[in-house]
């Protein structure tokens, strides 16, 4: 028999609690950052799995290693066509993108 722990509260529980409820400007605000970091975060491990620096990335997809280093440390947006240069030249991937409605 499994026990269910009624005092866990969920992620969204706390999102809906202090952003308000998905839709909410608030919540989306919240969200829409969460996935530039998310991003930030994704495109370091990839570099880092790949063993190079910034700099090194930088080079091989003709920015800076400043740029790379505001886009992993979510200080900077960026723009799709930039993104698309620094994994497919620079990491040597491809992007696949999904809409949620």
């Amino acid at each position: 028999m499994t026990k269910t722990n009624k005092n866990i509260t969920t992620l969204d529980q706390i999102l809906d609690s202090k952003y308000g409820k998905k839709g909410q400007p608030k919540r989306e605000q919240w969200e829409q950052e969460f996935e530039a970091f998310r991003l930030g975060v994704l495109l370091e491990e990839a570099r880092t799995k790949l063993g190079m620096t910034q700099e090194e990335l930088a080079d091989k997809c003709g920015t800076n290693k400043s740029y790379i280093s505001r886009i992993e440390n979510n200080s900077s947006d960026i723009r799709l066509s930039t993104l698309m240069k620094i994994i497919q030249k620079g990491l040597g991937g491809h992007l696949k993108l999904t809409l949620q409605l």
